[in-house]
């Protein structure tokens, strides 16, 4: 039990699952070891804490989803087409989701940090974080955007991407709530008067 070659891995992707899945107050170091099939004893050689390993986990998880992020909102097509392409594949990834697991779970950061609490200040430095390269990514397609003329150059592209970044999580909460994702299909044309796109 607990091959080390591996263990920290699996102990990672199974906390990631498992918290996507349930939610972060809902399990402890046993189930996350036994799942992983790592022995409880070794979990502390590589985490000091269960908040250290949701932190590793979530910049783990951001760190793929960045680079799809990133391959969206990239190339040379107008600048409302890269971002509506970006919402189409969150729309699609809870899509997946309700045709994988058979319910919405939502997105693992949005999650995270409704439920956490405020002492949790490692992981909700973390979760910050990665919210702070979202509205990075979004701003900086914004800003394009203005150049081209298809939206307002004001407000400032920081405040409108905080603003379709709020929108996304919203929409998807609704959606795992409902667990349809049917709710999410007018995400985009919402999200066209949010920021004011121009015809």
């Amino acid at each position: 039990m607990g091959r080390t070659s591996s263990a920290r891995e699996r102990l990672l992707a199974t906390a990631c699952d498992l918290i996507h899945e349930r939610g972060y107050t809902a399990i402890g170091v046993a189930e996350i070891c036994a799942t992983a099939d790592v022995r409880k004893g070794s979990f502390y050689h590589y985490f000091e804490s269960k908040q250290a390993l949701a932190g590793e986990a979530v910049e783990q998880r951001w760190a793929t989803e960045r680079a799809a992020w990133t391959a969206e909102l990239s190339g040379s097509d107008p600048a409302l087409v890269r971002l509506e392409r970006l919402l189409r594949a969150q729309v699609s990834a809870q899509v997946e989701s309700k045709r994988s697991h058979g319910h919405l779970r939502g997105c693992l950061f949005g999650n995270l940090a409704s439920e956490i609490a405020p002492a949790e200040t490692e992981l909700g430095a973390r979760l910050s974080a990665v919210f702070a390269e979202q509205v990075d990514l979004v701003a900086a397609t914004l800003t394009t955007a203005a150049a081209e003329g298809a939206i307002p150059a004001e407000p400032d592209p920081r405040t409108t991407a905080r603003a379709v970044l709020a929108h996304l999580e919203g929409m998807v909460l609704f959606a795992r709530l409902a667990n349809d994702p049917g709710v999410l299909d007018q995400l985009w044309p919402q999200t066209r008067l949010l920021i004011q796109a121009r015809a």
